[in-house]
């Protein structure tokens, strides 16, 4: 599969939150990644799977 870009369900989006701030992610799309703007953090989608732990977060600044 060429397509390494996973798509995220907008109701799965609108279910999680971040485990650290209980606030609302945003989809990255470039990045394939959830971001929580609260936090500063950004977790990662592998295999279309949203890993929501605070330790497999990276920290953003913005």
């Amino acid at each position: 599969m060429d397509d390494k870009v996973s798509r995220v369900d907008p109701k799965l989006l609108e279910l999680l939150v971040c485990p650290l701030s209980k606030g609302r992610l945003t989809y990255d799309r470039e990045r394939n990644e959830l971001i929580s703007r609260t936090a500063k953090l950004a977790y990662p989608i592998r295999d279309g799977v949203p890993i929501m732990l605070i330790s497999e977060a990276r920290s953003i600044e913005e």
